[in-house]
């Protein structure tokens, strides 16, 4: 049950943050891909809390399985069980019995020899179908000790998924409040940019986000704001958000003007960000798209062996 509302809840917010649409030049932020790159730190969280909820998933079905086999053998071996308890009660009257017996084994002894011989070859065959059983059953108990699902793990993703609530919690207050401000402002669309332009070249880059962001829910030059949101973030080296906003900028409008220069700081955010491989392809794009460009010039600087 547990389980199932962990699941439910993820069905219910992931949404939420996988609705824009995928642009046609860049990859990142793609969650569904086998090596996702340029994630923003929601997508990050998104990303883990996915992962271990599958990995808890794996492992409690795989667990079922072992506990419904480890049940037919606790029956087998309480069959066994049983058996032995019968056979033990025999033994007691046969060696009950065994009295009368001693009293003429002077005369027939190697009747005697034969019956303790067939009585403990019983118990032997019944003593080892019960070791082998208590082997099995162990080896089962101790790989489900050291490979399921244990009550610390369970814990700590419920606690991952209350994080990831109040995570959801926060963005969705935010957007809420963002959209009050829209609705409050009674500034022109053409006022907040160049208030917001004003706020960039002055390098106050808190207000600046904010102008472009009320921008973007207006619909007014979408693709220009998250070029300057992402511009932003990358002066204040906060990489992953920087690829992020130039990748939702190109997916609006990838002929602009400044594309060289977006194409250009992406890589270079791939690069601080330690993802070689795609920096150095976008590198190359930009030698191969805009070769008369300056953007183009630093490019090669760093695909040059």
């Amino acid at each position: 049950m547990k389980y199932s509302r962990i699941v439910f809840l993820l069905s219910c917010v992931l949404p939420i943050f996988l609705s824009a649409a995928e642009p046609s030049a860049f990859g990142a932020g793609d969650l569904t891909s086998s090596n996702p790159y340029g994630l923003t730190s929601n997508e990050k969280v998104i990303l883990d809390t996915k992962k271990k909820l599958h990995t808890v998933s794996v492992k409690s079905n795989n667990q079922a399985d072992k506990l419904d086999s480890l049940r037919e053998r606790i029956d087998g071996l309480q069959s066994v069980i049983e058996s032995l308890s019968r056979q033990a009660h025999n033994n007691k009257i046969d060696l009950k019995n065994q009295t009368q017996v001693n009293e003429l084994k002077s005369n027939n002894s190697s009747e005697y020899e034969k019956r303790l011989s067939e009585l403990a070859q019983k118990n032997e065959i019944s003593l080892t179908k019960q070791e082998l059983l208590i082997s099995e059953i162990s080896l089962i108990v101790d790989e489900i000790n050291t490979k399921y699902v244990s009550k610390e793990e369970f814990n700590a993703l419920v606690k991952d998924v209350n994080n990831f609530k109040t995570l959801v919690t926060k963005e969705l207050k935010a957007s809420a409040r963002k959209t009050s401000k829209t609705k409050n402002n009674t500034r022109t669309s053409v006022e907040i940019a160049k208030a917001a332009k004003a706020y960039f070249d002055k390098k106050y880059y808190t207000n600046a986000i904010q102008d472009y962001e009320l921008l973007i829910s207006k619909n007014y030059k979408p693709a220009y704001a998250y070029y300057m949101i992402a511009e932003m973030n990358y002066r204040r080296k906060n990489y992953s958000n920087a690829i992020s906003y130039f990748k939702k900028s190109s997916s609006l409008y990838s002929k602009a003007s400044y594309m060289p220069k977006l194409m250009l700081h992406t890589a270079l955010s791939m690069l601080e960000s330690g993802d070689n491989g795609h920096a150095k392809a976008f590198f190359g794009a930009i030698v191969s798209k805009y070769p008369d460009s300056a953007e183009a010039k630093e490019a090669k600087l760093y695909i040059q062996p």
